[in-house]
């Protein structure tokens, strides 16, 4: 029996400033899976569109700001944290002077999003903008 490549569900990294509400977060969070998905139907990734979202992440920083608390709560998803360093170790492609400053890492949504898509992780959508808040969305590979 051979392996073949299938994609697993989508990752969203956010990043936020203090008192982001979860209103915000939300609308964020679903404009970029939107982007994810139209990405994904578009680019022959077999199996990904409409894949669901396994999980919301953050900086270990963020991991009790309310607005992100109560985001993750109402989309039904763990809230999965990660420390500066391991995030600071994470290449991203659009680092962020203020993200280092806040959080001692080039940068959060990207890298918390490619973290938590577990191992050969792809950036499906990099990160996107609202007044107080980063997402960005991955996904990860796995065989079957």
């Amino acid at each position: 029996m051979t392996a073949r490549t299938r994609a697993h569900a989508y990752a969203a990294g956010v990043g936020s400033r203090r008192g982001v509400t979860a209103d915000e977060v939300l609308e964020l969070v679903g404009r970029t899976l939107a982007e994810a998905e139209a990405t994904d139907a578009t680019d022959g990734t077999d199996g990904t569109a409409g894949a669901p979202l396994a999980a919301l992440a953050t900086v270990a920083a963020k991991a009790g700001e309310p607005g992100i608390v109560a985001a993750a709560a109402r989309l039904g998803v763990p809230l999965l944290a990660y420390d500066a360093t391991a995030l600071a170790e994470r290449p991203v492609p659009h680092p962020s002077e203020a993200a280092r400053r806040a959080t001692g890492a080039g940068g959060v949504a990207e890298a918390a999003a490619l973290l938590a898509a577990g191992p050969g992780a792809v950036l499906v959508v990099p990160k996107r903008k609202s007044a107080r808040a980063t997402c960005a969305v991955a996904r990860g590979v796995g065989t079957v």
